[in-house]
C-alpha cells in the first residue's frame, strides 16, 4: 500500500544515474540527485542553486532570482525520473514532454545559495500519460507549486511520429 514503505526501501538517484534516466544535460539540467522516489508514488528532487548558472546572467544580475519557469522544470525532470524509474526503463532514451501546466504558484523567491526540495507525487500514471503534483520547498517553506502532466514517448514513437529527438 503507498506510504507503507520502509525508509530502507526508499530509491535514490544520484547525477549519474539520473543522466541515464533523462536527456537533460547542462545548462538545461536543472536537478542534481533525487532521493525519496517511492516507484509510482512519488519522489524529492535536490537542485542546489548557485551563481553560475547562465540565466542569472540576465534574469535581474543585480538581485539574481531563479526563474519560476525553471523551478517547474525541475519539478518535471524529478518527475521524468521518477516515471523513468517506475518503468525499470533506465537507458532506454525516453523523453518525457510537458502537457499541461495547470495551478501554479509562486509563493517566494529562490536565489543562488539555496537548495530546492523538489516534492513531486503521482496524480495518475496509466500508459503513456502521467499527472502530478509538484511543490518546490527551501528549507521546508513552499517556493512554488503546480500541478502538469506529460506524456512518456520511446525514441521509435518519436521517430514514428517526425519528433526531433
Amino acid at each position: 500500500m503507498a506510504g507503507d514503505e520502509d525508509v530502507t526501501e526508499l530509491g535514490f538517484a544520484d547525477l549519474e544515474t539520473i543522466q541515464r534516466m533523462i536527456p537533460h544535460r547542462y545548462p538545461f539540467l536543472f536537478i542534481d540527485a533525487v532521493k525519496e522516489i517511492r516507484r509510482g508514488v512519488s519522489a524529492v528532487g535536490v537542485k542546489n542553486v548557485t551563481i553560475n548558472e547562465p540565466h542569472f546572467q540576465g534574469h535581474f544580475p543585480a538581485k539574481p532570482v531563479m526563474p519560476g519557469v525553471l523551478i517547474v522544470e525541475a519539478m518535471a525532470q524529478t518527475s521524468g525520473v521518477l516515471v523513468v524509474d517506475t518503468l525499470g526503463m533506465a537507458d532506454q532514451g525516453l523523453l518525457v514532454y510537458f502537457m499541461t501546466l495547470d495551478k501554479s504558484r509562486f509563493r517566494k523567491v529562490v536565489v543562488p545559495g539555496d537548495q530546492l526540495e523538489l516534492h513531486v507525487k503521482v496524480l495518475r500514471g496509466r500508459g503513456k500519460i502521467w499527472k502530478f503534483w509538484g511543490e518546490a520547498k527551501v528549507g521546508g517553506e513552499l517556493v512554488a507549486e503546480a500541478e502538469y502532466s506529460a506524456m512518456i514517448i520511446t525514441p521509435e514513437d518519436a521517430r514514428a511520429k517526425g519528433a526531433a529527438t
